[in-house]
């Protein structure tokens, strides 16, 4: 696993400038490349240490499918139900029931 820096070039003002187009902060440039064998900062514990970066194939498949864009509602009802995976079906289904029950939970709060 490769960490990038980005160092932030501030750029001061001198006494008495009106905010000179030099004067205006620089955007950030990567100064340099770290590699790192720990996950700094994700130790929960008191006396316990930061866990190593392993391999990518020492991680479970389905972690990589963790970000992975799903079909949203309203695209799952476009689609013929009868033909929908098994994984789409049940979050269709998921997703139907939550937008039911906040429709029914507004229909009495105006009540």
């Amino acid at each position: 696993m490769v960490l990038f820096i980005f160092a932030a070039a501030a750029g001061k003002s001198k006494k008495g400038s009106k905010g000179a187009a030099s004067d205006a902060p620089k955007a950030s440039v990567l100064s340099k490349e770290v590699k790192s064998t720990t996950v700094v900062g994700a130790n929960i514990l008191k006396d316990g240490t930061d866990p190593k970066i392993m391999p990518d194939s020492e991680y479970p498949d389905w972690l990589w499918h963790l970000l992975d864009k799903r079909p949203a509602l309203s695209e799952l009802r476009r689609k013929n139900i009868e033909t929908l995976p098994y994984e789409d079906l049940k979050r269709f289904v998921k997703l139907d029931n939550r937008a039911r029950i906040k429709e029914n939970n507004s229909i009495k709060a105006k009540n």
